[in-house]
């Protein structure tokens, strides 16, 4: 079971491979807040208590060197370099061994690796980008923007027309296309528009199920192009890359300074051996790119700071909350056989979003993330969004991980205890919650005047929750403390009434009117140990 089922968190990797099914729903397209719409002023986001996120992670750092060492000589990776990222700061950066060979040149952290598919999210907020401007729509049938492709052949009568979406989520119906699709990265533009109109194969219907596809991205690329008016490539650079300071970020290996350019190798009759560097072209859009651990830590601190929601400045290439739609699962499915890396059971949730692959694990834990690999290289990248952290490594070896991953979760997540961000009590939830302690205790009308919503007695009689409460109230003893409240959001939270006998646990849970009232009160009992 663990050889199938590796590691709870190596389960994004297997999702990339892995078809998931789904229903067909449509997702929601966002429309954003304009500056003429009301916005709460007592809003208070989600922080970081205690922050020692940066110390932490830097505390490990010869022994993560130690580990990517190890990995690359086992692995026989002629050079590796990656990074630790702590919001906008990259913490941790180092490298090992040679990103040239022949030349005996060192891999270094401003060294340009080809990244392969981690290029994928880069093409999938460009079609956002275009969105969000109101040039597109994700449900556009493809044929709109790509004519060439009305002659698709569906499998069944009852398929749903291809739209944008389905090339973003891999829902395409087009069969997974590694590693084909790797040696199709130079082919220029009629090479796709000749598969297209040559009715090419299909494994599934639109919008079923999961499929990793290549070629939905060279289409996406494509849509880029004619939509925007330029080459897929420079929209990228001019729109994303540029506004993030990416400048060390490439399309063409012609155009990387020789002394930083690595070169890609494959490991065979235990000799590293030369592969060729492809040029760019239209599948450039599924795996092209070339950057370095300095430069691809700006964008991962990008995604980074699409959390948690708040009303700052929203400057970026695209908006917060079109990357927090980037990281929302679509066709998810779970992995109840799923093991952390302890090897201890923890089943996940898995799906793709939009050019990224999430995962929520049993503990709640969220990890963005997504591989990539061609001939010659192998990389990956994961963050936490809620943590505001994330991971990055490149190697020169073709399909090998970069990286040693279950180890660095181990010594990231059993050594330090890392904590999400905290969301403060709202001033309705601070003033609701001594309500409620009043009600408890009395349920006279004075009390229950402004608070109680019209629900709230017709789901459950005024008498029976009076004498619930005053069981409780006997079975605690007396009142001793009112613990501080812990609020799931605005308008819901916990807390506990501390008595000599035990402590009685309040939910609650406000209505959405604009006095926010009590619509529902849940009790109960926890008797101290010594009673």
């Amino acid at each position: 079971m663990r050889a199938r089922i590796r590691s709870l968190f190596l389960l994004i990797c297997i999702l990339l491979t892995v078809a998931c099914q789904s229903s067909e729903s449509p997702s929601v397209e966002t429309t954003l807040v304009d500056s003429v719409s009301a916005v709460s002023s007592s809003y208070i986001p989600p922080a970081f208590q205690d922050d020692k996120r940066k110390e932490q992670l830097q505390s490990i750092a010869p022994r993560l060197k130690e580990l990517m060492q190890q990995h690359a000589d086992d692995r026989h990776i002629s050079g590796v370099a990656w990074g630790i990222v702590v919001d906008d700061e990259l913490v941790v950066a180092d490298a090992y061994g040679l990103a040239n060979r022949e030349e005996n040149i060192p891999a270094t952290t401003s060294s340009v690796f080809r990244i392969a598919s981690m290029t994928k999210s880069f093409t999938a907020m460009a079609i956002l980008k275009l969105r969000d401007e109101g040039k597109l729509s994700l449900h556009d049938p493809v044929t709109e923007h790509i004519p060439e492709a009305k002659n698709l052949e569906y499998l069944t009568s009852d398929a749903p027309v291809m739209a944008i979406e389905n090339l973003l989520t891999m829902t395409a119906g087009f069969p997974e296309d590694n590693p084909w699709g790797d040696r199709q990265l130079d082919e220029p533009e009629q090479m796709l528009l000749n598969l297209l109109q040559q009715t090419p194969a299909f494994s599934n219907v639109p919008a079923y199920e999961y499929e990793y596809s290549n070629t939905g991205y060279a289409m996406l690329g494509l849509i880029v192009q004619r939509v925007s008016g330029q080459p897929f490539g420079e929209y990228i650079r001019d729109n994303i890359f540029q506004p993030l300071g990416m400048n060390d970020t490439y399309w063409e290996v012609d155009r990387v300074p020789d002394d930083k350019l690595v070169i890609g190798y494959r490991w065979a009759d235990n000799e590293h051996k030369l592969e060729p560097m492809l040029h760019h072209g239209i599948y450039g859009a599924m795996g092209g790119l070339l950057t370095t651990i300095e430069d691809f830590r700006k964008y991962v601190s990008f995604h980074l700071s699409a959390w948690p929601p708040r009303s700052e400045e929203d400057d970026g290439p695209v908006k917060r909350s079109t990357l927090r739609e980037m990281h929302t699962p679509q066709y998810a499915r779970l992995i109840a056989e799923a093991i952390d890396w302890n090897g201890e059971t923890c089943p996940a949730m898995v799906g793709y979003g939009y050019g990224l692959g999430i995962l929520e694990n049993c503990k709640g834990t969220v990890q963005v993330s997504h591989g990539g690999a061609l001939p010659g290289f192998g990389s990956n990248y994961k963050f936490y969004p809620e943590l505001g952290i994330g991971f990055m490594a490149f190697g020169n070896r073709t399909y090998t991980a970069p990286w040693p991953w279950e180890e660095i979760l181990k010594l990231v997540f059993n050594e330090f205890d890392l904590q999400p961000r905290v969301l403060p009590v709202s001033e309705t939830l601070v003033e609701r919650k001594e309500d409620v302690v009043n009600l408890i205790q009395d349920w006279d009308e004075q009390t229950e005047e402004g608070l109680i919503a019209e629900n709230f007695y017709l789901d459950r009689s005024k008498e029976k929750r009076k004498a619930e409460a005053v069981n409780l109230l006997d079975s605690a003893g007396t009142i001793q403390s009112v613990t501080e409240l812990t609020p799931q959001n605005q308008l819901r939270g916990s807390f506990k009434i501390q008595g000599e006998k035990g402590d009685i646990q309040v939910f609650f849970t406000l209505s959405p009117e604009s006095d926010a009232r009590l619509q529902a009160l849940w009790l109960d009992f926890e008797r101290n140990s010594e009673n």
